[in-house]
C-alpha cells in the first residue's frame, strides 16, 4: 500500500517541483523588473482574490467534496452513471462560476476596497488594482474547471497531468512579464492579462487527457441530480473549512495594505518560499492520499485508512521538519540569492527575510493540515473541520492585531512579520485540533515507533541547523557577493545540511521500515 502511494506521491512531487522551480523563475523575473512597491502590491492583491477563490472551487472545498463522491460512484456505480455525474457537475459548476465571474469583473473596485482598504488613500494604486482585477478575476472560472478535470484524472490514477499543469501558468506569466507588459498602457496590466491567458491554457491542456479516460464532459445543468446535490451539501460547509491558510494570508494582505508600501510584496515573496516545500511535498501528498482514503472509507477498510494517514504523517515529520529549520536559518541567504538585484534591493531582502522566518515556524502546521484534512473530507465529514477552521481563523485575526500593534508600538521596523507569525501559529493550532478530532473519532490510531522517529528527526534537524548556521554566516555578507558566488554558497549550504541531516538519521538507526504505514500492533 505504502509503495503505491509513495510512487504516486513521487510523480506528483516531481511534477510539482518542476512547477515550483518555474514559479521561482517567475518570481525572480517579477522582482528584478518591478521590485517591491505600489505596482507589485496592486498586482498581488488583484491575483490573490481569484487565487483565494481557486482554493475554494478548484482544489479546496469543491475538490474535497467532489473527490469522495466521484470515488464512491467509481466504486459502486456503472461507467455511464459516472460519466453522467461528470457531465452534470461540469455544467452546474461552470454556469455558477460564469455568473460569479461576471459579478467579480463588474464589482472589481468594490472588491479591492474590501480586500485592500488601505489602497483607498492611494488613488493611483487603488485604480490600478481594480483594473488588474478585471483581467485576473476570470481566472477563477478557468482554473476551477481545470481543477475539476484534474480531480477526475487523479481518481483514475493519472496524477502526472494535473501536477504538470501549473507549469503552464508559470511559462505564460513569465512570457507576459517579458513580452506583453511593454505593450500595455499602464504598468502591471501585462501581468494581469498573463493570468487570464494562463487560465485558458491550463484548461485546454487537460481536455485531451480527459478524453483518453472517457471522461470528457458534455456540460449540462444538473442541480437536481442526486450526485450534484450531494456534492453541493458537502461543499457549502467546506467553503468555510478549507484553505484556512489562504484565508489567513488574505487577512494578512488586508492589514498589510495599511502598512508601508512594499509590505504586501515582502509577505508574498516569503510566502512563495514557504509554499515551495509545502507544494512540492505537502500538497502532493494530500493530493495522492485523498482518493485512496475515499476509496478505503467506501470499502469500510478502517485499518488501511488509519495506516494511510499514519504513513503520510511519518513522511511529513521526516521531510517538513528539516525544511522548516532550513528556511528559518537560511531565510536571508535564500532571498538574497534569488531576488536581490535590479529593483529588489537590500532593504527588500531584509524585510522579506523577517516574513520568511515567521512563516517557517508554521510550515509543519501548514503541512499537517494538508494531510489531516483529507481524513475528514474522505469520510464526507465536514462539520468538525469547519468548526476548527473558524477557531483558527478567529485566533489568527486576534494575533494579527496583537502582534502588529505591539511591533509598531515597540518601534520594530518590520511589523508585517507579525502577520506572518500569527498565520503560522494559527496553522499550528488548526493542525493540533484536526489531529485531536481524528483520534477522538477513532479513525486514526498512530502506529508503533513514533517516539523514536520524533527523537531521531529532532536530533538530526538540530545537527543540520548547526551546520547551516556555521556555513551561512552573517546575512550582510551575502549581499556583497556576486550572483554566481551566492548560488554556489547556497548550494553548498543545502548539500552540506542535507548530508548532515540524513547522516545523523542513519547513525541513529532510522530505516525505511520505520516509515511504513501500519495499524497499531507488532512492529514491522
Amino acid at each position: 500500500m505504502s509503495r503505491r502511494f509513495l510512487k504516486s506521491t513521487s510523480v506528483v512531487s516531481g511534477m510539482t517541483l518542476l512547477s515550483r522551480v518555474l514559479g521561482l523563475a517567475r518570481d525572480i523575473v517579477f522582482a528584478r523588473l518591478f521590485g517591491a512597491g505600489i505596482v507589485m502590491d496592486a498586482f498581488f492583491v488583484a491575483f490573490k482574490i481569484p487565487n483565494l477563490l481557486r482554493r475554494f472551487f478548484a482544489e479546496g472545498a469543491f475538490s474535497q467534496a467532489f473527490v469522495p463522491v466521484f470515488a464512491e460512484y467509481k466504486s459502486t456505480r456503472t461507467q455511464a452513471e459516472l460519466k453522467e455525474l461528470a457531465d452534470r457537475v461540469s455544467g452546474t459548476l461552470g454556469l455558477a462560476l460564469f455568473v460569479v465571474t461576471l459579478i467579480g469583473v463588474v464589482a472589481a473596485p468594490i472588491l479591492i476596497m474590501i480586500f485592500a482598504p488601505g489602497f483607498l488613500g492611494r488613488g493611483e494604486q487603488y485604480d490600478l488594482a481594480a483594473a488588474m482585477l478585471r483581467f485576473t478575476f476570470p481566472y477563477i472560472l478557468f482554473i476551477s474547471l481545470t481543477g475539476l478535470a484534474g480531480a477526475m484524472l487523479n481518481n483514475f490514477g493519472k496524477f502526472a497531468v494535473p501536477a504538470f499543469t501549473p507549469v503552464l501558468l508559470n511559462v505564460v506569466m513569465i512570457s507576459a512579464a517579458i513580452w506583453l507588459e511593454p505593450l500595455m498602457p499602464r504598468p502591471g496590466l501585462g501581468l494581469a492579462l498573463g493570468v487570464f491567458l494562463a487560465g485558458l491554457v491550463q484548461l485546454f491542456f487537460q481536455l485531451p487527457f480527459l478524453r483518453g479516460i472517457g471522461m470528457l464532459p458534455r456540460p449540462r445543468w444538473g442541480w437536481r441530480d442526486s450526485g450534484v446535490r450531494k456534492i453541493g451539501r458537502l461543499m457549502l460547509p467546506a467553503i468555510f473549512g478549507s484553505s484556512v491558510a489562504q484565508k489567513n494570508l488574505l487577512i494578512d494582505t488586508l492589514i498589510a495594505s495599511f502598512l508601508a508600501a512594499g509590505s504586501i510584496t515582502w509577505l508574498y515573496y516569503a510566502d512563495r518560499m514557504m509554499e515551495f516545500p509545502l507544494g512540492v511535498f505537502g500538497v502532493a501528498l494530500a493530493t495522492v492520499i485523498l482518493p485512496g482514503l475515499s476509496e478505503q472509507h467506501a470499502k469500510k477498510s478502517r485499518s488501511d485508512f488509519s495506516a494511510t494517514l499514519d504513513w503520510a504523517l511519518r513522511l511529513v515529520a521526516l521531510i517538513v521538519v528539516p525544511a522548516a529549520v532550513a528556511l528559518l536559518v537560511l531565510a536571508a541567504p535564500i532571498l538574497a540569492t534569488l531576488f536581490f538585484g535590479g529593483r529588489f534591493d537590500a532593504h527588500d531582502v531584509a524585510m522579506s527575510a523577517y516574513s520568511l522566518q515567521a512563516y517557517s515556524i508554521g510550515l509543519l502546521g501548514f503541512s499537517l493540515v494538508k494531510v489531516l484534512a483529507p481524513g475528514y473530507y474522505s469520510r464526507q465529514e465536514m462539520r468538525t473541520p469547519v468548526r476548527i477552521a473558524v477557531i483558527a481563523l478567529l485566533v489568527n485575526i486576534v494575533l494579527n492585531l496583537l502582534f502588529v500593534y505591539t511591533m509598531i508600538e515597540s518601534g520594530f521596523s518590520a511589523p508585517h512579520a507579525g502577520l506572518a507569525l500569527a498565520t503560522a501559529l494559527a496553522a499550528a493550532l488548526n493542525a493540533i485540533l484536526l489531529y485531536r478530532g481524528l483520534r477522538k473519532a477513532g479513525v486514526y490510531r498512530p502506529g508503533d515507533g513514533w517516539f523514536w522517529l520524533v527523537v531521531r528527526v529532532g536530533v538530526a534537524s538540530a545537527a543540520m541547523a548547526l551546520v547551516l548556521w556555521q556555513l551561512a554566516g552573517p546575512a550582510s555578507t551575502w549581499l556583497e557577493l556576486g550572483l554566481s558566488a551566492r548560488i554556489g554558497r547556497l548550494a553548498l549550504c543545502i548539500v552540506a545540511g542535507a548530508t548532515a541531516y540524513f547522516a545523523v538519521l542513519a547513525i541513529l538507526g532510522l530505516r525505511p521500515r520505520h516509515l511504513r504505514g501500519h495499524a497499531p500492533g507488532p512492529d514491522v
